[in-house]
């Protein structure tokens, strides 16, 4: 597995990694892919390259990208302000559990430590697994907005042992 910045032509696939990380429960079905059309959800990726704070790495495995991991400044579920960025992580399904998730979300914040940003923040669900990856990885939870987190990280400390996946 390979890990590094997403190409310019790469960038419509963030369409894909969206709907993957939609957190469905147990037993429920997937939405149908217009969600995706949603403002709401269009905001992650719509232009991905050209705002502020739009950052993204990405997992190659082969020559298949396996998962992504992007930020940008965004009024989203996970908006803190209009200066710290908001994540979003997404590995194919056939993928998870192998360690991809940890790696680019360190990754992504070795990207925008290096960028000048403070802090990250991003949102998930309280029953969705990947809480323990956030917090593992240093984001503490901010706020419970419904179903929701809110957490943050600080990017001013910890980011040294992030630097080794960096490549």
């Amino acid at each position: 597995m390979k890990i590094r910045k997403i190409r310019p032509d790469e960038t419509e696939l963030l369409r894909e990694f969206l709907y993957q990380a939609i957190y469905l429960p147990e037993g429920v079905e997937p939405p149908p892919r217009s969600v995706l059309d949603l403002p709401q959800l269009r905001v992650y990726i719509d232009g991905f390259g050209t705002r502020t704070g739009d950052c993204c790495v990405v997992a190659e495995v082969g020559t298949k990208l396996v998962g992504a991991a992007w930020s940008r400044i965004m009024e989203d579920y996970g908006h803190i302000d209009d200066h710290t960025p908001s994540l979003a992580i997404s590995v194919l399904p056939e993928h998870r559990g192998r360690g991809i998730g940890t790696c680019l979300l360190k990754t992504l914040l070795v990207c925008l430590q290096e960028a000048g940003y403070s802090q990250a923040s991003l949102s998930v669900q309280k029953d969705n697994p990947a809480r323990h990856l956030y917090l593992r990885e240093g984001f503490a939870l901010l706020d419970e907005q419904g179903t929701e987190f809110l957490m943050l990280r600080s990017l001013q400390t910890g980011a040294d042992e992030a630097e080794e996946v960096w490549q």
